[in-house]
Formats: structure tokens, C-alpha cells, sequence
């Protein structure tokens, strides 16, 4: 049923998954519609219990325009008997192939309907999707805040968002910090880097791998040895003869090769298609190798930071000790001299046997003064 509904008894749904309207859109809309009117209506429910009596299914960004616009009423499709999950599918299935829907916002949506017990492939069938577009959107959502608002704003673009969603919190910071402030040629260093840090997070560190033995030890040199010779072979012989080549024109090759021309046509495609293949291996070499030393230097800021701790721990206890030692010698001394006044026992003792000795010589002293008369 379409009719015409006053702005204010519209209310936009609280569950729209689009939350980010482009103001500058948002303005050029308005413009038109002021100009033009509402081309499209929007599409609402009735509800009930809430205090506008209906509540936008789609059209929440024409809606917005309309009342920058200063219209009073639009035109509107009513749509009866809707339940909440059916409006929000309907709300999904307007925005999801929108241009200024994010990517983030995408993810959002199809995470809702995961946690209303819709499976993957019920949602890609849903919507016209495949079910690994719907599983790599809803991977995005392990990705840490900050990384989710540089996807917002554009800064990661969405396939380099899907590598750095698959590392642990602090490696997506290494990951992303790093290509916005332009340390990568290319998205595809990028994700060969993130691809690295991955490799690094499976292994339980590089200073507790097992070291080689002697026969791995030379299989190692070998190989090195090897892979070293053929890249040099290649500067020295392929590639000027490649540069040689390239010098010439198209009319003197036709003349030189001859009818041998297809067959070095095709020999130089698949050396091209080699030339790629090692580029992309070598590229995710220098991934792995530049994920191992960021590794190796976040584990060396941690131990300096644990040594630096330790070293804290140590002068704390060092400076707390000299306070404790005079409280305990004070206590010790107490003790040794609280038993001090025994020995005034003995001399209370001997003041007493000194008085009673007096008495005990009178006698003799009275015998020699009868003597002496």
C-alpha cells in the first residue's frame, strides 16, 4: 500500500545496518529533493507501543534528506504483518549492494542474521552472494577497532582488511600501521608481510627453534648455494640478451627469426609466465623475511622491557632493605638486654650476707674484750 505519511510520524530503525551516511551525498540528495521532490518512496511498517507509528524498513537516507529538505509528508510503501527479522533482511537486502555501504557495515549485518541462526549459505542465497563472499566479510569482524576505522575510512583497502583480520590484535597494528604510513610498494607486499606475520604466530618463537643439524645444516648451504647461482646466472646471461632483444624492431626480428618466430614467441610466454610465478614467490619471500624481523624485534623490545622490570624489582628491594635492618637489630638488642637486671640478684645476695656477718663475729669480738679485762 503506498500513501503519503507526515515526516514526524516516521522513526528510523535502531537496527539499520547502515550506520555511516555520507554528509556530502546526504547534501547533493536533499538539494534534489528540494528541487525535484522524493522520486522513490521509503518503505515503513506500522508498529505499535512506540511513539511514531511507523518505523522505516528502507529509506532511512531519503528520509533524512526529506527533512533537510523541510517537507512535511513522503510518499511511502506500508508494509503489514512484518516481523523484525523480515524488516531487517528487507533493510540488508536494500543497502547491501549499495556503493556507500562499508564493508564493515556488510559484515555487521550478515553477522546479526549469523547470530539469529542463519547459516552462510542461507545468507548468500539470501542476498545474491556466494557463501565465501559471506564468509570473508564476516572474518573482517575479528579485526581490532582501530584497524575497523581504517577500513571505514578507506585507508586499508577490503582485500589487504581480510590478511591483517586473520592475525592476533598486536600483529594487526604492525600490519596496518605499516601500510598506511606507505612502507609497502604495493597491497600485495602488504599481504605477503601479513601473510609472514601469520607464519610467525604459528611458530612458538625464533630463539626456541630446534637448530639444525649438520646434514640439514648443508643441505641448507646447498640449496642456498643454488638458488644464488641460478638468479646470478640469469642477470648475466638472460637478461642482457633480454635487454638485446628489446632493442630491436619488431621489422628486424621478423627478418632474423623467420619462421623459428612462433616457437621463440612461445618459449618467451612461458618465460614470462616463469618470471611471474618467481616474482610473486620472492615477493613473498621478502613478506616472511620482513614479518621475521618485525617479530624478532617485538620480542627483543619484550625482553628488554622484562630485564628492565627485573632490574626495577632489584633496586626497589635493594633500597627497602638498609630501612629494615636497624628495626630488626633494635629488636634483636632489646631482646638481648631485657634479661639484664638478673644479675642484680646475686648482688642483693651478697649485701645481705654482709650485714648478717657483723652478727656472727660479735661473739669473738665480746670474747677478746673478757680477755683483755
Amino acid at each position: 500500500m503506498f500513501t503519503n505519511l507526515k515526516i514526524d510520524e516516521i522513526a528510523p530503525n535502531p537496527d539499520q545496518p547502515r550506520k555511516f551516511f555520507d554528509e556530502a551525498r546526504h547534501e547533493e540528495l536533499a538539494a534534489s529533493i528540494k528541487e525535484n521532490g522524493l522520486l522513490q518512496p521509503v518503505v515503513v511498517r506500522p508498529v505499535e507501543g512506540e511513539k511514531a507509528p511507523y518505523m522505516l524498513i528502507a529509506g532511512e537516507r531519503r528520509w533524512r534528506a526529506c527533512k533537510a529538505a523541510g517537507l512535511e509528508a513522503v510518499p511511502a510503501k506500508v508494509i503489514e504483518g512484518t516481523t523484525d527479522e523480515e524488516a531487517y533482511v528487507l533493510s540488508i537486502a536494500e543497502n547491501v549492494n549499495r556503493q556507500d555501504m562499508t564493508i564493515m557495515e556488510e559484515a555487521g549485518a550478515y553477522a546479526d542474521l549469523k547470530a539469529a541462526g542463519w547459516a552462510p549459505l542461507k545468507i548468500a542465497k539470501q542476498f545474491g552472494k556466494t557463501e565465501t563472499h559471506i564468509t570473508w566479510r564476516l572474518g573482517l569482524l575479528t579485526l581490532r577497532p582501530e584497524v575497523a576505522e581504517m577500513v571505514e575510512k578507506g585507508q586499508i583497502k577490503n582485500n589487504l582488511a581480510w590478511h591483517i583480520a586473520q592475525l592476533n590484535p598486536a600483529n594487526q597494528m604492525v600490519a596496518a600501521m605499516r601500510y598506511v604510513r606507505g612502507d609497502f610498494d604495493s597491497e600485495a607486499e602488504a599481504q605477503h608481510f601479513a601473510n609472514g606475520l601469520k607464519a610467525m604466530e604459528r611458530q612458538t618463537s625464533l630463539t626456541n627453534e630446534t637448530p639444525p643439524n649438520a646434514e640439514e645444516e648443508e643441505k641448507r648451504k646447498k640449496a642456498k648455494a643454488k638458488a644464488k647461482d641460478g638468479l646470478g646466472k640469469a642477470e648475466e646471461v638472460l637478461l642482457p640478451l633480454l635487454e638485446e632483444l628489446a632493442e630491436k624492431k619488431p621489422e628486424d626480428l621478423a627478418a632474423i627469426l623467420g619462421e623459428d618466430l612462433a616457437r621463440h614467441m612461445r618459449v618467451v610466454a612461458r618465460l614470462h609466465a616463469k618470471v611471474q610465478l618467481v616474482r610473486n614467490l620472492l615477493s613473498k619471500a621478502s613478506g616472511i623475511q620482513q614479518a621475521m624481523a618485525a617479530d624478532f624485534n617485538k620480542k627483543a623490545v619484550e625482553v628488554q622491557r622484562e630485564s628492565a622490570a627485573k632490574k626495577a624489582e632489584a633496586a626497589k628491594t635493594a633500597s627497602a632493605k638498609p630501612a629494615a635492618k636497624p628495626a630488626s637489630g633494635t629488636r634483636a638488642a632489646a631482646k638481648k638486654t631485657a634479661p639484664k637486671p638478673a644479675p642484680r640478684k646475686p648482688a642483693a645476695r651478697s649485701t645481705a650476707t654482709a650485714s648478717k656477718a657483723p652478727e656472727k663475729k660479735a661473739p669473738a669480738k665480746a670474747a677478746e674484750a673478757a680477755t683483755d679485762k
